[in-house]
């Protein structure tokens, strides 16, 4: 009466795994799965399967690794990405798609047993049922944590080599029966081997969502951690310019000495050498900016020091005073960052008259808007919306911008990035705190 899996539902199976985890990999990337492909890819997993159905047991583990085989190329080819991440998911989708068909088919197997129903009729009937559920299930648990933990995971060797691991040790221990037993659906044990089967591929599947679970949530402490590091480094950097603007104020008040000396100074080489370090040091003043508010004031000035020393026009139209809310943490770690990105992407400009940045703070609307513009003629690549770093090795850079926007979430509000016309745009929204709105209601003129 136990019969073994009908290989059409083995690659339907297989196939529908593998579309549960290619949607949400697809969608990251802003694309859809061709529909000739994913039905190409269904014929050819049902073809092979049941041109294989009979062969000897020494051929059916082979026939087993070329039908995963075929998963990952469907995964490959519909997502466009080659490499661990294809490997990971794949096994992932693997071990779904033996869950589903082993219960798919003692569902069915149960259903003979107890009420007699048998046929084709009834295995089509059972199939979708169980099938909706599974894969229902399984989407919306991918659905579930990619809203709950948006965090973008990215696949090594160990991660690949380790799901796939345990999906090789769920498919031995779950199929061990029937390398054993020649024959095994018309042994006496064949229910309980199918059961077993069910039960070990549903152990096998919750093991690999833990292990997920698991490494997103070390990927999220990581990033965490980077984002905090980057957070306290441009602390650290508004310390220092503090410190530099404080040398500047005192070498500003010792010009009225040094011009009193040039008066009495005869040798004329002398006083061209004095006036020329009197210029750098103006030139330095000027570089100080007046925003109305200190901590703004402060990280400008020390990067348009950096910037004339690189030369490169940096531009500011700020109101500081709309900034008043923000602590002086949440301050350095938007301009700082914005900043620092801005002026790495321009050391790249060739033509120095070309290197420019504009930073423009303002109200419009309930928001404050921070606006970051520098001209960048390469467009870079997003993920996500977020600028990949152009360092090389993203794992341990590119988390200025996700700090950015880490900040403006703590406000409610949003940070963008988006490439136009040659310039590079970051856009911070901030909603106006009840405080800030209150005194900009008392100014009419602050409305833009």
């Amino acid at each position: 009466m136990w019969t073994e899996i009908p290989r059409l539902h083995t690659a339907l199976a297989e196939w529908l795994a593998c579309l549960v985890y290619l949607f949400p990999m697809v969608r990251q990337m802003g694309k859809k799965i061709p529909v000739s492909l994913s039905a190409g890819a269904l014929v050819v997993q049902m073809v092979f399967l049941q041109l294989t159905d009979h062969v000897p047991l020494w051929l059916w583990m082979p026939c087993m690794a070329v039908a995963v085989g075929l998963m990952y190329l469907f995964l490959w080819l519909a997502s466009g990405q080659f490499g661990w991440a294809t490997i990971y998911h794949c096994a992932r989708a693997f071990v779904l798609a033996e869950f589903a068909a082993a219960l798919e088919w003692q569902a069915y197997q149960s259903l003979v047993l107890v009420a007699g129903f048998e046929g084709y009729l009834w295995q089509w009937v059972t199939m979708p049922v169980v099938y909706v559920v599974v894969y229902g299930c399984a989407f919306w648990l991918e659905r579930l944590e990619k809203s709950n933990q948006p965090v973008h995971l990215r696949f090594g060797a160990r991660d690949a080599v380790g799901a796939a691991t345990i999906a090789l040790a769920v498919f031995f221990m779950s199929n061990l029966n029937y390398a054993l037993l020649s024959r095994p659906s018309s042994s006496p044990l064949a229910g309980d081997i199918l059961q077993t089967r069910t039960l070990v591929d549903l152990g096998g599947l919750a093991v690999l969502y833990a292990y997920h679970i698991q490494r997103r949530e070390l990927q999220l402490r990581y990033e965490l951690h980077s984002i905090q590091n980057v957070l306290q480094n441009q602390y650290h950097q508004y310390q220092q310019s503090k410190e530099t603007i404080a040398l500047i104020e005192h070498k500003y008040h010792d010009l009225k000495h040094q011009i009193a000396a040039l008066r009495t100074e005869s040798d004329a080489s002398r006083r061209e050498a004095w006036l020329d370090e009197m210029e750098q040091e103006i030139k330095a003043y000027e570089a100080q900016n007046k925003t109305g508010n200190p901590v703004l004031d402060t990280v400008l000035t020390g990067k348009m020091l950096y910037c004339q020393k690189q030369n490169i026009q940096l531009t500011c139209v700020a109101d500081g005073s709309l900034l008043e809310f923000l602590d002086v943490r949440d301050i350095c770690t938007i301009f700082g960052n914005a900043l620092d990105n801005a002026i790495e992407c321009e050391l790249g400009v060739e033509d120095k008259s070309q290197r420019l940045i504009h930073v423009n703070v303002s109200v419009k609307k309930r928001f404050v808007v921070l606006r970051f513009e520098n001209y960048c003629p390469q467009a870079p690549v997003f993920e996500q919306g977020v600028p990949l770093s152009t360092k090389q090795d993203a794992r341990y850079h590119g988390f200025g911008f996700k700090s950015i926007q880490f900040t403006a979430q703590k406000y409610g509000g949003t940070a963008t990035a988006v490439h136009q016309d040659s310039w590079f745009i970051v856009k911070v929204l901030l909603p106006i705190p009840a405080s800030l709105a209150c005194k900009l209601a008392k100014q009419p003129s602050n409305k833009e």
